[in-house]
């Protein structure tokens, strides 16, 4: 039948809507896939029709199988056993004529019913089973490939081939005989080196890479914009395989990488492109900054990346499969790796991934290693020092404290005592040079309408717009953010700190929470005061604390109550006796670093305090002072009788101390722990006297000043250099740490003797001769005899 439907034309096709062409496509292929579905049932049922026809094919009597010998030998004794007198001549005859048909042998009982089916209807299942013919496989059945069938007139005439089978055993040994002989052809001898040739071939590698990494620094360094690709190049060099130079190798393409980073990487963060300005037309120069930006940013998140995993390595003790760097290896390794991300930490505290630096940097301050954990701390106390804004400080308290809390207070003492470089202190005091710095000023309109013509205040107009854009685009961040964000950073501290003081007293990080509160204490709230000093007196009170921590106490109360703390009513009575009874703890031994706090503490208690101390409690603070200023190191007198000095200034009738006659009743109670009810007036400062003939000249400068009545002027005042210089920055300055004496001792030359040609001008000729005589004889040792005399005893 001829096909009628025609092509639809184009216009057809334009006035076809899209949903039936879709439906058309979908139909089309719907049948496709049905006619291959057709297609694929009747191979199906080929393939079983050709399995069918072959099992059913009748073999012919001359392709059965050999028997075998053995099988023979069994037949002939059947035959032998089988009673063929009892068989009578047409039974005989039956069977041999059925032995001469092929069916009989090679029919399957067990799919084709035999021919006398009646006869055998009633038969059991077992002997059914029985009669089956059995088949003894001596060799193995061959495979066969079903080839195409052919089809003619009488049917279909299925096409089988034998597939050959290989010797695989015998294959496989010519071929493991091929690899040897491949392997005996290809092996050459290597050549034996020396240590001196393996040394020199090892510096030859080395020298190479090292040019190959200084060529691609500086080819980056020249042009970053045109040679980022090489960035990946050098990134690549971390990986090096050579197991000779492979870990010198990789050290320094990690700090080489690190330098150019520092140098290439812009002063602003870099975003991410969103998906319409991607889709957005730009000049070439702008693609070009964008893709420099985005092979930069990528770079330096890989670089991190290996960095870190390198560290991780080193913490978990892993191996990798290659092998090319031992563990040993991995430590040196993990250090430089920790080296160049502290060095970025504080170069790029403005480029991207500088959080992802500090969650990594301040888990290793806690590190077992005590360089790494130093290193992390260095890193960190300069970012403090150097961050203006507090934005990276920000980041950092909240890693620390989300470290201490979560390692359950078990951390290192210098990772809180980190804190204590914190800029807030010096920005909530000190105003920035942008601050102070004068704002620049503009015309007003009535001085620009005086002295400009109409034209210069057109220009004038949009100079100053410029300038006031200018001005907006390098301002600094305002005082008010940066207040905000400060708060933010104490009041992560505070909580640290309260978190220990309440859950940790046993903590070894109370010494460094009660040093942070000394420092901050005076921006606490108010509201909390009351909590903290009841909190601080009940652990002086508990005894567990140590001196030092004591002393970090009464600083923190005292610092507390300077600040904020001037309009509460409270008396802090119990520190001063706590100090005053601890005085005479202090020695010139291991406790004499403890002497700065002391004098940290007195400063804040008298100097600041000076209309809430009393009379008696000054005095009783001066006489111990003085005799404390008797057994402790120089550096510990300086700063103590610089401290009496500031006392006998601020308090106006300390000179009582300085007269022999008592004032009032009683007797001074040198033991009594009670600064108050010690009768200080009734003594005198005779330790000054003392003091007067100590060996070092600044401890004597002092004691006479005093003495004198610490005059400010005349001849008994002190040098501006002593006397302008705070106690504890004398205590500094005449340090002996460094085993040196401030000032330097003089050395002393000893006189140079007059010198004499004739060394025996002054001997006796006659005794000179007989000297020489002496000189010149040989002697004889003989042997002594100690039991001489008790030999001479016996004979007697």
């Amino acid at each position: 039948r001829k096909n009628t439907k025609r092509v639809p034309s184009f216009r057809k096709l334009l006035r076809t809507s899209k949903i039936k062409l879709d439906n058309k496509l979908k139909n089309k292929q719907y049948k496709q896939q049905s006619a291959a579905k057709k297609y694929r049932k009747e191979q199906k049922k080929l393939r079983e029709a050709v399995r069918d026809a072959i099992s059913r094919k009748p073999f012919p009597l001359e392709e059965c199988k050999k028997k075998t010998v053995a099988e023979k030998r069994e037949e002939e004794e059947e035959e032998d056993a089988l009673p063929l007198d009892m068989m009578d001549e047409d039974d005989l005859k039956l069977m041999e004529d059925l032995a001469q048909k092929a069916s009989f042998l090679t029919r399957d009982l067990s799919s084709n019913e035999p021919v006398h089916v009646k006869k055998r209807k009633h038969e059991s299942v077992i002997d059914k089973y029985e009669k089956m013919p059995r088949r003894m496989q001596t060799e193995p059945e061959k495979e066969l490939i079903h080839l195409l069938p052919i089809k003619d007139k009488s049917g279909i005439i299925p096409q089988t081939m034998e597939k050959p089978v290989l010797n695989v055993a015998q294959d496989e040994e010519d071929d493991t005989e091929e690899m040897e002989e491949a392997e005996d052809f290809n092996e050459e001898p290597l050549p034996v080196l020396t240590p001196e040739e393996m040394a020199a071939q090892r510096r030859q590698k080395l020298q190479e890479r090292k040019m190959h990494i200084a060529a691609l620094a500086s080819a980056i360094l020249s042009e970053p914009d045109n040679n980022i690709k090489k960035l990946k190049e050098l990134r690549a060099m971390l990986m090096e395989q050579d197991p000779n130079v492979a870990v010198i190798v990789r050290k320094l393409v990690m700090v080489s990488l690190m330098e150019v980073f520092k140098d290439i990487v812009p002063s602003y963060k870099i975003r991410p492109l969103t998906e319409a300005e991607k889709a957005t037309k730009v000049k070439k120069e702008t693609q070009k900054l964008r893709e420099f930006e985005e092979g930069l940013v990528s770079q330096y998140k890989f670089y991190l990346e290996n960095l870190e995993q390198t560290i991780k390595d080193w913490k978990q003790r892993k191996l990798k499969k290659s092998n090319v760097i031992s563990l040993k290896a991995y430590k040196g390794l993990a250090e430089i790796a920790v080296k160049c991300l502290c060095e970025l930490l504080v170069a790029l505290p403005h480029f991207n991934f500088h959080n992802n630096i500090i969650v990594l940097i301040v888990p290793l301050m806690n590190d077992a290693s005590k360089m790494i954990s130093k290193l992390c701390f260095e890193a960190v106390k300069k970012l403090f020092k150097q961050d203006k804004l507090g934005y990276a400080s920000l980041g950092v308290v909240k890693v620390i404290s989300g470290l201490v809390r979560g390692r359950n207070y078990d951390v290192r003492p210098e990772v809180l005592k980190v804190f204590l470089h914190l800029r807030i202190k010096e920005v909530e005091l000190q105003k920035d040079s942008e601050d102070i710095a004068p704002k620049k000023k503009f015309m007003t309109y009535k001085e620009k309408r005086k002295n400009l013509s109409r034209m210069q205040r057109k220009w004038k107009k949009a100079e100053e717009k410029l300038e006031r854009e200018l001005l907006e685009a390098e301002a600094s961040e305002s005082k008010e953010k940066k207040l905000k964000l400060h708060t933010e950073t104490l009041n992560i501290v505070f909580v640290t700190y309260f978190r220990i003081l309440k859950k940790a007293q046993k903590s070894p990080l109370l010494p460094a929470v009660l040093e942070g509160l000394a420092k901050f204490a005076h921006l606490i709230n108010v509201e909390f005061f009351d909590d903290l000093l009841i909190v601080l007196h009940s652990l002086i009170a508990s005894g567990v604390l140590s001196y030092r921590e004591s002393l970090h106490c009464v600083l923190s109360a005292f610092h507390i109550l300077s600040g904020q703390g001037d309009v509460l009513n409270i008396d802090p009575m119990k520190f001063y006796t706590h100090l005053y009874k601890t005085l005479f703890s202090l020695h010139a031994g291991g406790t004499n670093e403890d002497i700065e706090i002391v004098l940290q503490c007195l400063d804040v208690m008298f100097a600041k305090r000076r209309k809430q101390v009393s009379q008696q409690r000054a005095l009783a603070f001066l006489k111990r002072l003085s005799t404390l200023a008797l057994h402790v190191l120089p550096n510990s007198s300086v700063g103590i009788l610089a401290t009496n000095r500031v006392l006998m200034q601020t308090f106006p009738k300390m000179d009582l101390l300085l007269d022999n006659e008592s004032q009032g009743s009683g007797v001074y109670l040198p033991e009594l722990d009670e600064p108050e009810h010690c009768n200080a007036q009734n003594t005198a400062l005779w330790e000054l006297h003392l003091l007067q003939r100590h060996y070092h000249p600044t401890v004597q400068k002092f004691a006479a000043h005093l003495i004198a009545g610490a005059p400010t002027e005349g001849s008994g005042a002190l040098s501006l250099d002593l006397s302008q210089r705070p106690a504890t920055e004398l205590f500094e300055a005449y340090s002996m740490r460094g085993m040196t004496f401030n000032p330097p001792v003089a050395s002393v030359t000893p006189r140079r003797k007059d010198t004499f040609s004739q060394t025996d001008s002054f001997i006796d000729e006659e005794l000179n001769k007989q000297l020489q005589q002496h000189i010149s004889e040989t002697v004889v040792h003989k042997p002594l005899d100690f039991a001489k005399h008790l030999k001479e005893s016996s004979l007697s």
